[in-house]
């Protein structure tokens, strides 16, 4: 009976593969070597005196590396110079004197050329402008109130002149401007009626004469203390200026209290009335003369309200003037406080 060849072919023995050992213990002592070498040079160790060592000998002292018996690395210091100044190659910070030059070239002429630009955008937008009258008014229908002494918060001692002397001297200085002789060059104007003056632009306006006599005993003329040494203080309120404005009806000041009982006031001139004769304003340039309208309100504070703070809120009436604007508390009215000391 006859096997099948695969069966006789698994049954012959299979051959036998001969390593050389001399070969295997050669690349095992390279190997060996190779590793000892570098575990000696990771230790610190100076090859010159193990150069003799055999792998079949005893292990030589391993001796750790000192870093503070090592000499400094002058390498590293003359690295560190050349990085500053090479004398070498002459390069400052790692760049020649001819690369540093070009380099200022370009930000001296990038620099001007925005420069240039800048003045050329300015050139054009001031090119734009009106010295007279300004391009856009729609922003502004209606003036704020703005009161003097320059201060939302007055509080003074009646009995203390250095007190309350900052807004006697803040009043002083305000109404200089409104003295005779600063407006004496002024022309009289009709009472009632805007002083209305048609011609270009470029003409000069003429002004109507506000006197200071007419704030009665709020001028300084006759008090100079402006009524705080009696714990009745002045306050003086005017509108700003804006071009052209010429309000309808007749603009009044009025001034109330937030308290329960009200604050005697009172009112100069006209009992807070603004003549119409002082609108319209036709501008810094054309109108050089001209000075806002003045309306005094002297606090007839009683011992009562002695040492309370009194919130004073007034108001631009009899007018079409905005003075109810919540985004704008200033627009057409002002709110200050007040607090006498006895």
């Amino acid at each position: 009976m006859h096997e099948p060849p695969s069966r006789r072919r698994s049954l012959m023995p299979e051959p036998v593969v001969q390593v050389d050992s001399s070969l295997v213990l050669n690349q095992a002592q390279l190997w060996f070597s190779d590793l000892t070498e570098t575990f000696k040079h990771f230790l610190g160790n100076d090859p010159q005196q193990d150069r003799n060592w055999d792998v079949s000998g005893s292990d030589p002292p391993i001796t750790m590396a000192n870093t503070e018996d090592k000499a400094p690395n002058k390498e590293n210091v003359s690295s560190w110079k050349d990085s500053i100044y090479n004398p070498r190659t002459g390069e400052l910070m790692g760049r020649t004197a001819s690369s540093w030059a070009l380099i200022l070239l370009f930000y001296l002429v990038f620099y001007c050329f925005l420069a240039g630009l800048f003045a050329l955008t300015m050139w054009v937008l001031l090119f734009t402008l009106d010295d007279y009258v300004p391009r856009y008014r729609d922003r502004v229908p209606t003036p704020g109130l703005v009161i003097r002494p320059n201060s939302l918060d007055i509080s003074f001692n009646k009995s203390d002149p250095q007190k309350y002397a900052q807004y006697v001297q803040h009043l002083e200085k305000f109404l200089e401007r409104y003295n005779d002789s600063a407006q004496s060059k002024n022309e009289e104007c009709v009472s009632g009626s805007f002083y209305l003056q048609d011609g270009p632009k470029e003409m000069a306006r003429k002004a109507c004469p506000f006197k200071r006599a007419s704030l009665s005993f709020c001028s300084g003329l006759s008090d100079t203390n402006y009524g705080y040494h009696e714990g009745k203080p002045c306050v003086i309120l005017k509108m700003n200026r804006i071009i052209g404005l010429k309000p309808e009806g007749e603009p009044i000041i009025n001034c109330t209290v937030k308290k329960d009982n009200p604050i005697q006031m009172s009112y100069s001139p006209n009992n807070g009335n603004i003549d119409k004769m002082f609108f319209p304003y036709y501008g810094k340039k054309a109108h050089e003369n001209y000075l806002q309208p003045l309306v005094a309100v002297k606090l007839l504070i009683t011992k009562e309200d002695y040492n309370k703070e009194l919130t004073v809120e007034c108001r631009i009436d009899g007018t079409n003037l905005r003075n109810n604007d919540e985004r704008d508390k200033f627009l057409g009215r002002v709110t200050f406080r007040v607090k006498v000391v006895e």
